[in-house]
């Protein structure tokens, strides 16, 4: 299994960020969470929330408020959308297959939230 993150590397504060992550070796509808983790600099790694293979959601608490989690199973894909984004919001965002062990991760991508 293969995951690849793709979207804006540069978001303006108080705008949406919105990444896709592209599953190639496995389908998010048989089995398994997927999930999007972030790792801010100099800090470690954070729960954004999960997408279950039957399509129900779930999300940090600290940022649920913000967050939305969708898929395209046609694309076998899987999408994050963090609204109202602030400096804070910058980091290493990773896709994941899992949540409480995670199988595969993508190789991440860096989002900059500029003020």
């Amino acid at each position: 299994v293969q995951l690849h993150e793709s979207g804006s590397g540069l978001v303006n504060a108080s705008h949406t960020l919105s990444l896709t992550c592209t599953v190639s070796g496995g389908s998010i509808t048989t089995n398994f969470y997927w999930s999007w983790i972030r790792q801010p600099p100099g800090k470690g790694l954070e729960w954004v929330g999960s997408i279950y293979y039957s399509g129900s959601t779930s999300y940090s608490p600290s940022l649920k408020s913000r967050t939305s989690i969708s898929r395209d199973t046609t694309k076998n894909q899987f999408t994050l959308q963090l609204s109202s984004v602030t400096p804070e919001d910058t980091a290493v965002y990773y896709c994941t297959r899992g949540l409480a062990l995670i199988h595969f991760w993508g190789q991440g991508t860096q989002v900059t939230v500029s003020s």
